[in-house]
């Protein structure tokens, strides 16, 4: 058990044999011993096998530091990717003013989805404007565009002018309906919220990107260098999804706005869409027990139940309004009837 602070002094043994000594020290010291035919169980002091031993010790923790360090390499690539996360969450929690983020989150959305739908003078318009109404209610029409631009072949420059404007005009309407603090407030909550449940997701893609990396050194390729290739490859895209996904909830998510009751607060949020999505229908987990003039309700004179509405007399349910992708209602005539409202305040926006 050893010494417990008393005088004198510990002893160790260790066998030749040992993975210390047959892995770092080449077994030099067990053929010098074989040769000096030494018995097994003796117990041997000599220099010489005191410094093999210390050789194999120092051989052992520099390849433990080599691996210390290139473990760290990796969690260094996690770690810039982090400071750059938690820098900006911290900014929004402090209270730095979002509003000015939010327009470059909108320009650099719409310049992403111009990017994936074209070049100057050869742009798949309906592809583009079904990828913009997922994120904000366009009022232009591709017939207008095409309009002021005489022809289809346009040029980039023209078409993300008359996007931006267009979409700058949506959110101040977004803003005017809510009020300017309410919109505030909504930018701070969905902003945070839409990082947390990303950065979460890319933890866990990073996590397994981790797990397999090692398997390209088979292929002649340095695992560290793809890992820092791929991980900023994942970073890029998360934060485009946030980006994208903050800016369709601005635009979109469905809020009530009303006074708080508190003396420190002047306004109180609520809506739905914020929370983390866990792929389960709701509806299939609620349950509606049958109240007093439910169909299952007992009757008082003949114990029977009350006979079903027949299937043909049974008024059949409204359909459900289209949804997008963060919960807006599209209406099929919703974009002609915006389209000249937003054009007058444009045009009154560039003079």
């Amino acid at each position: 058990s050893g010494r417990q602070g008393d005088p004198g002094e510990s002893r160790f043994y260790l066998s030749l044999a040992d993975d210390l000594m047959r892995l770092f020290n080449a077994g030099a010291a067990a053929a010098l011993m074989n040769r000096s035919s030494f018995p097994d169980e003796l117990a041997i002091e000599s220099k010489m096998v005191t410094r093999a031993i210390q050789s194999a010790q120092s051989q052992v923790e520099q390849r433990n530091s080599e691996i210390r360090k290139n473990v760290l390499k990796y969690d260094d690539v996690l770690d810039r990717q982090r400071k750059a996360i938690y820098t900006d969450r911290s900014q929004i929690l402090d209270g730095e003013d979002i509003e000015s983020r939010v327009d470059v989150f909108r320009e650099q959305v719409i310049d992403a989805i111009l990017d994936s739908h074209g070049t100057d003078g050869n742009w798949d318009l309906d592809a583009l404007w079904n990828d913009l109404k997922q994120i904000y209610p366009i009022g232009l029409t591709v017939d207008e565009v095409v309009e002021e631009a005489g022809g289809k072949g346009m040029g980039r420059d023209f078409l993300r002018r008359e996007i931006l404007s267009d979409s700058e005009v949506a959110y101040r309407n977004r803003e005017a309906s809510l009020g300017e603090e309410a919109m505030r407030e909504l930018e701070r909550r969905v902003v945070l919220s839409v990082i947390d449940r990303r950065w979460r997701d890319h933890l866990y893609e990073m996590e397994y990107l981790k797990e397999g990396i090692g398997l390209r050194a088979m292929a002649q390729r340095d695992p560290l260098v793809e890992y820092q290739r791929e991980g900023f490859t994942l970073f890029q895209s998360t934060m485009g999804q946030i980006k994208e996904e903050s800016m369709g909830l601005l635009y979109n998510l469905e809020v009530q706005v009303r006074a708080a009751e508190g003396p420190q607060d002047h306004v109180h949020l609520e809506g739905g869409g914020l929370e983390e999505q866990s792929g389960i229908d709701e509806s299939a987990l609620s349950y509606s027990a049958p109240d007093e003039e439910g169909h299952n309700a007992v009757s008082g004179a003949g114990g029977g139940r009350k006979p079903r509405t027949p299937q043909a007399q049974r008024t059949a349910p409204a359909a459900p309004p289209q949804r997008g992708a963060f919960g807006q209602v599209i209406e099929a005539d919703e974009e002609a009837a915006q389209a000249p409202q937003n054009r007058a305040m444009r045009r009154a926006k560039k003079k």
